[in-house]
């Protein structure tokens, strides 16, 4: 993999609760995109989300290895 010129990108939030947000996430320490985020909700809840097929790549950042966004789908959300 090449030298990386940014850490973290968009995940897209393609359905559920959250459909339509999108939030900044840094990439693992090997380079790939998240393959399951949590996110805080109210109180004790979390909303499980999971990497889907949608992946896309800005020409500007001078970065082909790593994307700027990456589409994720609701899983569940966990209580507790």
């Amino acid at each position: 993999m090449g030298t990386s010129s940014h850490s973290a990108y968009t995940a897209k939030l393609t359905d559920g609760p959250l459909e339509g947000k999108t939030i900044r996430t840094d990439f693992l320490e090997s380079g790939e995109p998240q393959p399951r985020l949590e996110i805080a909700a109210t109180g004790d809840k979390r909303y499980v989300y999971t990497r889907s097929g949608g992946v896309e790549y800005a020409s500007e950042t001078g970065d082909a290895d790593r994307p700027t966004a990456v589409d994720y789908r609701y899983v569940e959300a966990v209580f507790g």
